[in-house]
């Protein structure tokens, strides 16, 4: 099978061969020295300021979407959440669960965020920001700079959503302003799932080191003070932070985050061209690199998802709810190479002449 979701996504040997090897104890100095170095490089591809954190959470990015929310907001908050497909969505449910007052920015599906539908929110004493900044459900990445102006100009805290972006596309943590940054193992660090990654500024830890939070697992003081000395408060996912490494230092090698971003842009880019002819039509507007999103027009979109599966040996990704029958999505994270993205074409030019795809 070839793997053209966004997540999980295809690893590279270097990885998988750590996969295969048995889990050593984690309570160590060799261990902490590894959490401590994921830290810095996960820092330093961010463009993190020195005095931020990262934290390593043993679950998935909903978990670090929920944790961020617990930790740096509370009832005394009000809340801007761009809700623009099901992601954004999630942060509205989160902040229901925990009583954060918050209003929505509703974005019609696959359209991008504009100036304008900020402008009713301005000086309406807004005190944070949600933001999935690339909306995975229907490709759309949102304008960084406009929201960053906005929380700037509002002085709101702002936690941005880069799980399925992080690598992907341009994102400087000093730049934007975010006091926040959320992303995930199995996405562009192309990793087993099982662990997100929060990144707090300065701003981010002092605003979670004064908040009482209701929760022993997600209180993040705790993995504040743990991992100071490179650990974490309880058994983490230590085989999946293990292959973090290799995959942070491979990505060092070959470029850093520059050099990453570049590589899937290309990917993206070679896809989108060879597709030009084929009967179908890219969704979203202000794409991000990470994945592209297709709209079909007389088939089902479940139903091409499902003949690749089947007959092809190829994975592409599925849309649920109202997008499921007209847009399934092609990922461009992982370990893939245009000659992979051959074999698509081939199969989705084989669909036209067996009239499935028309």
């Amino acid at each position: 099978m070839i793997n053209f979701t966004v997540g999980p996504v295809q690893s590279s040997d270097r990885v998988r061969q750590i996969g295969g090897m048995n889990v050593p104890y984690f309570r160590t100095p060799e261990f902490s020295e590894i959490l401590l170095e994921n830290e810095g490089l996960i820092k330093e591809f961010t463009n993190a300021e020195q005095e931020a954190r990262a934290l390593f959470i043993t679950g998935s990015g909903t978990a670090s979407m929920e944790a961020a929310v617990m930790n740096c907001f509370t009832r005394d908050d009000k809340v801007l959440i761009v809700n623009g497909g099901s992601f954004g969505q999630r942060f509205v449910d989160i902040c229901k669960i925990h009583e954060i007052p918050h209003e929505e920015i509703k974005v019609e599906s696959g359209k991008n965020l504009l100036e304008s539908q900020l402008g009713s929110f301005e000086n309406q004493g807004f005190t944070g920001f949600l933001v999935n900044i690339h909306e995975t459900s229907t490709g759309v990445h949102y304008n960084t700079n406009l929201i960053a102006d906005f929380c700037k100009r509002n002085h709101c805290f702002l936690i941005v959503d880069a799980i399925s972006s992080f690598l992907a596309d341009e994102f400087d943590m000093k730049a934007t302003g975010a006091d926040v940054m959320i992303t995930g193992s199995q996405k562009a660090l192309a990793c087993p799932p099982g662990i997100s990654i929060i990144v707090l500024s300065a701003n981010a830890v002092n605003r979670v080191q004064s908040n009482e939070v209701k929760s022993l697992y997600f209180d993040l003081k705790n993995a504040l003070k743990d991992g100071v000395r490179g650990q974490t408060p309880f058994t983490p996912a230590v085989g999946v932070l293990l292959q973090i490494n290799a995959r942070l230092h491979e990505i060092k090698e070959n470029g850093g985050a520059t050099g990453e971003q570049e590589k899937i842009a290309y990917l993206a880019s070679y896809f989108r061209n060879r597709i030009k002819d084929l009967p179908l039509s890219i969704y979203s507007e202000s794409f991000s690199n990470a994945v592209t999103s297709l709209e079909t027009h007389n088939v089902s979109a479940l139903e091409i998802c499902k003949v690749l599966k089947d007959e092809y040996g190829i994975w592409v990704c599925p849309n649920g709810g109202a997008l499921g029958e007209k847009v399934f999505r092609v990922g461009h994270i992982g370990c893939l190479t245009t000659g992979d993205y051959d074999v698509l074409i081939n199969a989705l030019d084989d669909l036209v002449r067996r009239g499935i795809l028309k």
